[in-house]
């Protein structure tokens, strides 16, 4: 059952990633004929929490694709607490 449940979040945590860096890379580049949007990136930011707090100190340049990043190391966290549990 836990092992379910946890195959469960992880693929729920990996769509709305995937779906949340379409949405940025739509918004970034004006694909699809889209406006630029500087705002596009903020269905990123809660799955990426708490790192990308920890990128206010950093270039401006480095600091959206660094939080694009960050909701990866949620998912690695993830996994690696599921196969601990279900283990």
């Amino acid at each position: 059952m836990a092992k379910t449940v946890c195959s469960f979040a992880i693929w729920i945590l990996i769509l709305l990633y995937v779906g949340a860096v379409f949405i940025f890379l739509v918004g970034t580049f004006g694909w699809f004929g889209e406006e630029r949007d500087p705002l596009s990136g903020v269905f990123l930011l809660p799955l990426g929490l708490p790192w990308n707090l920890l990128f206010g100190a950093l270039d401006d340049s480095l600091r959206p694709w660094l939080s694009a990043a960050a909701p990866i190391v949620n998912i690695v966290i993830l996994k690696a607490i599921c196969n601990r549990v279900t283990a």
